[in-house]
């Protein structure tokens, strides 16, 4: 299975989503401009559903 993590994290990065702080177990949360939300972001996405939907809930239209 492919690892998605670091492509998030970049990804989010690049459209100006900042890291906020590191949360429970291996989850980091992250703030997204674009829909003045918090999000959280797993340490090890390994199924490219779950990369999807934080791309969905970060308003950032980039599918894998």
């Amino acid at each position: 299975m492919a690892e998605y993590e670091k492509k998030v994290r970049n990804i989010l990065s690049e459209y100006g989503c900042k890291f906020m702080r590191h949360g429970k177990g291996d989850h980091d949360i992250w703030f997204s401009p674009i829909t003045n939300r918090k999000i959280v972001v797993d340490g090890k996405i390994k199924s490219r559903h779950i990369a999807n939907e934080i791309m969905k809930q970060s308003g950032i239209s980039y599918r894998f």
